[in-house]
């Protein structure tokens, strides 16, 4: 099973949101430093993960928001 792009995304961002906690806990240097250089890895195969994913939509730029689209009128 191979993890899909938004997955990866919420790893990354967990990953350094506990890097983030760790270093104001003051955990030991080696453990610091060891999880910054994987969560670089991390946010560079993110990003590639995101820029190959096979993602396809309708929406154009004349529909603004996804949300909120003032482009196209829904009938």
């Amino acid at each position: 099973m191979k993890p899909s792009a938004m997955g990866m995304v919420a790893f990354t961002t967990f990953l350094l949101v506990l890097l983030t906690i760790m270093v104001s806990m003051n955990f030991p240097f080696n453990w610091v430093f060891y999880l910054t250089v994987f969560g670089q890895v991390m946010i560079v195969y993110m990003v590639y993960k995101v820029l190959t994913d096979k993602y396809t939509t309708d929406k154009t730029f004349e529909d603004f928001y996804e949300d909120n689209p003032i482009g196209r009128q829904q009938d």
